[in-house]
């Protein structure tokens, strides 16, 4: 087995990042209906992140250092020299733009506080947001999430770090750094097969290529109307309107939720209707009429709070989906 590249991030530097009001940190840094990944590590008030930007890697430590109603949030950057502040501006501003820190949720907070379902999962996340990562590194997990277990999952982006990515040593932590999409690009597809990928080989490359080759601006995509985005992202090899409806909320377009997967469409059926399987169209009724505007969000608070209350509480139902 090939040795994997190591990286000692021993500069280190720190900012102050101030979220909107009101502002849940671990509700936002911390989503437990994620499968885990090498790239980050969470306890209660700190996420550890590894971030790639063209061809530097870094580690981020965010700390909550406020309040929900005073919000702050401690950002340090580890690096393997020093940054310039225009680079350490545009870190923050990409951390920011991750985690959504200045979205205006008053209006949002209103729409629940009326909904008798959604008013106690509103209280308990109080002014969480969506979170997101690079474009590239979203399209790699749901590449790697199609036809999968949980655990398959898990695997194939393990193995996929292993072979490709970058160990990052920062603040006590060792975590794995995504590698650059002309990596896959240039690697053989027999030696992404070998890594247990099977058919996703040829989705990994050929998305790969497409960034590699500068056919994709992740920045611009950001200022594109809904229906720009959307068609925009269904040129990417092997996106359709399902990945996109993942790919909306990662851009935070929450008022963007046209698709509900077999797994989730089961979970939201319990969810918001105490059955075991109602139709998808159903849902998406129902979630248009409670939401409108805000239902990519408020689905997602539904969501997330099952799966705390999964980490606390076992929910033999869910269980029986995830299979983890």
């Amino acid at each position: 087995m090939d040795i994997i590249p190591q990286m000692a991030l021993s500069t280190s530097h720190e900012i102050e990042l101030q979220p909107t009001t009101p502002f849940h940190f671990d509700g936002t840094v911390h989503k437990p209906s994620h499968f885990p990944s090498g790239d980050s590590i969470w306890e209660p008030g700190t996420l550890w992140v590894t971030q790639r930007m063209g061809d530097d890697l870094f580690g981020l430590k965010l700390q909550n250092a406020g309040t929900v109603d005073a919000p702050l949030v401690r950002l340090t950057i580890f690096a393997d020299r020093a940054l310039t502040t225009d680079k350490i501006t545009a870190i923050g501003d990409e951390v920011a733009y991750n985690f959504d820190l200045y979205v205006d949720l008053a209006p949002f907070n209103a729409i629940l506080e009326r909904d008798e379902l959604m008013r106690p999962v509103l209280n308990r996340w109080l002014g969480m947001r969506n979170m997101s990562d690079s474009l590239y590194e979203s399209l790699i997990v749901y590449i790697v999430l199609q036809n999968a277990t949980v655990r398959r999952s898990v695997q194939m982006l393990d193995n996929l770090f292993r072979a490709y990515g970058t160990r990052l040593h920062f603040d006590g932590q060792a975590l794995y750094g995504f590698w650059s999409p002309e990596v896959l690009d240039g690697a053989p597809e027999e030696d992404l097969r070998a890594l247990k990928v099977g058919y996703r080989a040829k989705s990994l490359k050929r998305i790969s290529n497409q960034f590699a080759r500068g056919k994709v601006d992740a920045s611009a995509l950001r200022r594109l109307s809904n229906e720009e985005l959307k068609r925009e992202l269904l040129k990417l090899y092997g996106v359709g309107p399902a990945t996109v409806s993942y790919l909306m909320g990662d851009f935070h377009r929450y008022d963007a939720f046209e698709h509900v997967s077999p797994w989730e469409q089961r979970i939201y059926s319990r969810l918001l209707f105490d059955e075991e399987l109602v139709p998808t169209e159903q849902i998406l009724a129902e979630v248009e009429r409670r939401w409108r505007c805000w239902k990519m969000l408020a689905a997602h608070y539904l969501f997330e709070d099952l799966f705390w209350r999964r980490e606390h509480e076992p929910v033999p139902w869910l269980e029986e989906l995830i299979r983890l």
